[in-house]
């Protein structure tokens, strides 16, 4: 079992900069590939960015490569996502999930075991 706990959104102007963080429970986290997903209202959840498990490989969305970047460390259970040069349309809940042990860098949502309960990221313009 592997709790998810999200903290860093909140509201900030357009060309501003958030770190959003994701705590993990347990001892797997070192053995998962982690993500960022996000979701704006009336919209489908979409992929923002994942990390692997081993070797720091990590795969972006179009919308967000070159402003945001994620990373992690294991040694102390944590996945970041730095989100600079904000846009209004990145308005969103962001949610960090983990994959399956072992999972190569997959933007599957299906792919995700475990979800962390969002934070909200508002841009104001």
């Amino acid at each position: 079992q592997v709790q998810l706990v999200e903290s860093g959104g909140g509201l900030v102007q357009a060309g501003g900069s958030l770190r959003l963080s994701c705590v993990a429970s347990g001892r797997t986290f070192g053995y998962r590939g982690m993500g960022w997903f996000r979701q704006a209202p009336g919209k489908e959840r979409e992929f923002v960015a994942a990390i692997a498990w081993i070797g720091g490989t990590t795969s972006y969305a179009d919308s967000v490569k070159g402003r945001f970047t994620i990373s992690r460390d294991n040694a102390e259970n944590t996945l970041y996502l730095q989100m600079n040069s904000l846009k209004p349309e990145d308005t969103a809940v962001y949610y960090c999930a983990a994959t399956l042990p072992y999972r190569a860098v997959t933007l599957q949502i299906g792919a995700y075991e475990y979800w962390g309960q969002g934070t909200q990221v508002t841009v104001s313009s």
